[in-house]
């Protein structure tokens, strides 16, 4: 196999990695809005950013997708809709435009005025901490995802077969069993190059492919159970198409904007501030940790254009309905490193 080939596939699995995580914030972005939004939405986000970004991005090897501070921020501009009588739950997806018009204006004000000198402050060590940071939240959404297992749905009907103790108990398990087992196996495939099985380049595809592949067998592996288990053991996830009557409304959002009152049009620039902040770091520290000076990349930075791409693919997200994307950590250093050639002395 070709060394072009050998990059192709490691391209490939790098992006199928982010492509699962996506999938799971998804699901938690549909549990913490209520079915508002969902992994289609995540997904198309991940998807039109990722092209728009590879196209005209300065940094085309930043990996960018919904990530876990996104989630925290819908939530709790989700709450603060439904708690208001002005807004409530059905103009949750418009006000969010509003925040993301807001959240464009800043981040583009920041790019104008050249923010991104800031980070020739950041040390190392502050880039590894935030890259923990990100990397804690992932853990503890994980643990909750699976302890989330055991528990009856807020949607499911309590007198169904499936919302019984014994049904609920052994979905909780299968849910550990599949998430150990993946865990273990992916990262039991990662040290494939150190087998004495198969050639060097099957090693080579299983240790840079193998993280999407084991996702891919046991998914599989799921609906391999007896016929007496109820169907909706173990749970999945309700994906509704994009041209499905769950998913149209989110199109149409920019139609919607005018209703929101203008009171709150104006708060919106208060959360918008804390996201513009918080992507600004975040795309921003994710950019540095994918061109470190060990990858010796030879094109150079373009911070503050990126930071100015980030905020017209926000206005194009929240225009459309869609939680916006921005670089994300640690696909984006993961991303790099599987891509250099790296030679120890």
């Amino acid at each position: 196999m070709l060394k072009e080939d050998l990059h192709a596939i490691k391209k490939i699995g790098q992006k199928d990695l982010n492509l699962a995580s996506v999938i799971a914030f998804g699901e938690q972005l549909s549990k913490e809005t209520e079915g508002s939004l969902s992994a289609v939405e995540a997904l198309i986000s991940t998807g039109v950013c990722g092209i728009i970004h590879s196209v005209f991005g300065g940094q085309p090897l930043l990996i960018v997708g919904v990530a876990e501070p996104t989630i925290i921020m819908y939530h709790i501009m989700y709450q603060f809709c439904a708690s208001k009588p002005g807004l409530g739950a059905h103009l949750f997806l418009p006000w969010a435009a509003w925040v993301c018009v807001w959240t464009a204006f800043f981040l583009i004000v920041l790019a104008i005025f050249n923010a991104c000198t800031v980070l020739s402050r950041f040390t190392r060590i502050c880039e590894e901490l935030f890259g923990m940071l990100i990397t804690v939240l992932f853990v503890q959404q994980a643990v909750k995802g699976v302890l989330f297992e055991f528990l009856r749905a807020e949607d499911e009907d309590p007198n169904s077969e499936d919302s019984k103790f014994q049904w609920r108990y052994i979905n909780g398990l299968l849910a550990v069993i599949f998430a150990f087992g993946l865990l273990l196996t992916a990262n039991k495939s990662r040290t494939a190059r150190q087998w004495q099985y198969g050639t060097g380049w099957q090693r080579a595809l299983v240790a840079d492919y193998g993280v999407p592949l084991m996702v891919v067998f046991w998914t599989a592996l799921s609906f391999t159970k007896p016929r007496k288990v109820p169907s909706n053991i173990p749970r999945r996830l309700f994906c509704p198409l994009p041209w499905q009557a769950e998913s149209l409304y989110h199109w149409t959002v920019v139609k919607d904007m005018g209703k929101v009152p203008l009171g709150y049009i104006l708060v919106a620039i208060i959360p918008a501030l804390m996201v513009a902040a918080l992507y600004f770091f975040d795309h921003s520290v994710a950019s540095k940790m994918a061109q470190q000076k060990e990858y010796n990349l030879q094109k150079p930075s373009a911070y503050h254009y990126d930071i100015f791409l980030l905020g017209v693919m926000t206005l194009v997200c929240g225009l459309l309905g869609l939680p916006p994307s921005n670089g994300v950590l640690p696909q984006s250093p993961m991303h790099t490193k599987s891509l250099a050639v790296l030679n120890r002395q």
